[in-house]
């Protein structure tokens, strides 16, 4: 894994700046550095050696006569079928890695190649026969790629930190963002907190020239359920295509490990795997908090060792100014701290790990996803819902109120994602400031579009498959991997392992029927439980069907303790955040979460996170 910076050339001290980009993401490519400047271009690369870990795999590459200039972060599953295909063809090699696949291949087959592709990246790619600037990003957004146009100058990079270095670029606040960031916990749209800096989305590519860029999607999700097999045949598919993936994610030249919680994500792929080594994290003695007692037991009954740790409040709460540093935008998922230490703990001992995102995005899992249907409420005509749930809004909020307001709206009126903090309502009531920020249903109105007439499910799952896991499972997966100089690599986000979860039918992805098999359940990600039981040993099966808590964090009962509340409310009450909040609101949520009168938690540290995050960029400039 690597790191991967550029501009177009139109200052004196190229070379001095593209160095200084370079530096500030050294964490991502420690082993080497390598740059390319003329009077067009500077390019810069970090490299984290894992294929060819000999000088010949460093980058910037080049074609066979220098016309064309590689920078690439990601690794590519099928490189060798495709690197056949251009000997063939006549193109000749002189590395061994899966880089020098990207430039013959654009060569060879232009913007096509993308489709020919099976891993994560995204990379540039210089002509210089045609000045033009050429850029992917993967199929799902495992790997990040940030762009600006500033002062007549496109600058790239895989961190928006490493801008900071470039004397074109202005940090200015986008308070857009930050209001769309209050209801989201993350930055929704292409846009970024940094006016002008933009996200390519997943599976997009850029063409920038003559100082135009034009940006194209080149691969989507369609689901399209297949009704002919039965359940047993759609379980031994599941199982047949999730072995192949993880056997080409293992390609490496260095030592592969694994995560592992108590979910069966992490151990179906760290059971097919078959790593040496294991790492999981948790907190104090609660098994609400602590999965470290599930790992080690899976860990033994596969015969793997397990590494783990106890984080304490002190390091959680120590550390989040560099977390957020590293995250470049700030997020609020407190699991984002977790995955920062289980990511450390890893890199103590090797370069490359495997890892259980995108299972439940892909094959049904998240809780949420069985709701349509699942109650007699469901079968009331639409208008008595609409009638209940009108009135039920004008109740104080709570459990059972809650139900009926959530059921009394369509899908695309309450279904956002995952995360859902503050309301448009509240937000407004919040904030101090007025922006343009458009209404959560503007931004994921387009993607229920192209879902139009599909059940409930599906939509939910197409949504968060472009929305959640890009914007927060993705994001942090990246940046806490990389902070720690270490890959992270996702079995189940495989183009493969898509293209037949596309046609699972919906009620072999999530099941309203109380259908149990050696007294267990399964309910949501149901095909894919049996395939994972299939897999993993007899004595961890009930791993299958355990409810997933992927890495929980007890923010809720840190908040009410004097420690950690005095710390929140002085960040409350503080200048910063007195720029953008109506202070007494934040404090009253603060307030009422630890007299036990709401659960305020996830709201309170939405906030908190950003102000942490501000700190760190406007006002230490880039320090924690």
């Amino acid at each position: 894994m690597c790191g991967i910076v550029g501009f177009t050339n139109k200052i004196n001290d190229s070379n001095r700046v593209i160095g200084e980009m370079m530096d500030r993401i050294k964490h991502r490519g420690p082993d080497a550095e390598g740059k390319y400047v003329d009077e067009d271009i500077a390019l810069g690369h970090r490299r984290l050696s894992i294929i060819d870990v000999s000088s010949q795999g460093d980058q910037p590459l080049f074609n066979e006569d220098g016309t064309v200039v590689l920078v690439f972060n990601g690794e590519i599953y099928n490189f060798q079928g495709i690197r056949e295909r251009l000997i063939e063809a006549g193109h000749r090699f002189r590395t061994k890695t899966d880089s020098e696949v990207l430039i013959h291949g654009y060569e060879e087959y232009g913007t096509k190649l993308l489709d020919m592709l099976r891993g994560m990246f995204s990379f540039v790619i210089w002509d210089k026969n045609k000045k033009e600037l050429f850029g992917a990003r993967d199929f799902f957004g495992i790997k990040p790629l940030y762009y600006a146009q500033m002062n007549d100058t496109f600058m790239f990079g895989s961190e928006i930190k490493s801008f900071l270095a470039h004397p074109h670029f202005k940090k200015e606040l986008n308070t857009s963002v930050l209001e769309n960031y209050l209801t989201f916990q993350y930055s929704p749209t292409q846009e970024t907190f940094f006016k002008g800096v933009y996200k390519l989305p997943p599976a997009h590519y850029f063409i920038y020239k003559d100082g135009k860029l034009k940006t194209e999607r080149f691969w989507d999700v369609h689901f399209s359920p297949d009704e002919k097999p039965d359940l047993e045949e759609w379980t031994n598919k599941i199982s047949d295509i999730f072995h192949d993936s993880v056997k080409a994610h293992k390609i490496a030249d260095v030592e592969v490990g694994s995560f592992l919680s108590s979910g069966v994500d992490s151990s179906y792929v760290a059971a097919v795997a078959d790593v040496d080594k294991t790492f999981t994290v948790g907190f104090g003695k609660d098994e609400k908090y602590n999965e470290i007692g599930w790992a080690k037991e899976f860990s033994k009954a596969i015969g793997k060792e397990n590494t783990s740790k106890v984080i304490t409040p002190e390091e959680y709460w120590g550390n989040l100014a560099k977390i957020q540093y590293h995250m470049d935008e700030p997020l609020a998922d407190p699991a984002a701290v977790a995955l920062y230490f289980v990511c450390n703990i890893a890199s103590e001992q090797l370069k490359v790990v495997l890892s259980g995102e995108g299972a439940d995005e892909i094959f049904g899992g998240y809780n949420v996803y069985s709701e349509p249907g699942a109650t007699f409420y469901d079968k009331l005509p639409r208008a008595v819902k609409r009638g209940i749930g009108a009135a039920a809004e004008k109740l104080p909020a709570k459990r059972g109120v809650n139900f009926f307001v959530r059921k009394g709206k369509d899908l695309e009126e309450r279904f956002i994602g995952n995360a859902y903090m503050f309301t448009p309502e509240e937000r407004r009531s919040l904030l101090k400031i007025r922006t343009n920020a458009p209404m959560p249903q503007e931004i994921t109105k387009p993607f229920y579009d192209n879902v139009r007439g599909m059940d409930d499910v599906t939509k939910m799952q197409y949504l968060d498959l472009h929305l959640w896991m890009a914007g927060d499972i993705l994001l942090k997966a990246d940046k806490m991997s990389m902070a720690n100089s270490l890959e992270l690599r996702v079995p189940f986000l495989d183009r493969e392992v898509m293209a037949l979860a596309e046609r699972i039918p919906v009620r072999y992805r999530v099941t309203h029927k109380e259908i149990t098999d050696e007294n267990t359940k399964y309910i949501t990600k149901y095909a894919m439980r049996l395939a994972a039981k299939k897999d993993t040993p007899k004595q961890t099966a009930k791993t299958a069907a355990k409810k997933k808590l992927g890495f929980p964090v007890p923010i809720r009962v840190w908040l009410k303790e004097d420690k950690y509340y005095n710390i929140v409310r002085s960040t409350f009450e503080g200048a910063s955040s007195q720029k953008f909040f109506n202070t007494a609101v934040l404090v009253k949520l603060l307030d009422d979460h630890r007299a036990g009168k709401a659960d305020n938690s996830r709201k309170i540290w939405t906030v908190f996170i950003f102000l942490v995050w501000y700190k760190v960029y406007f006002e230490n400039d880039g320090k924690y």
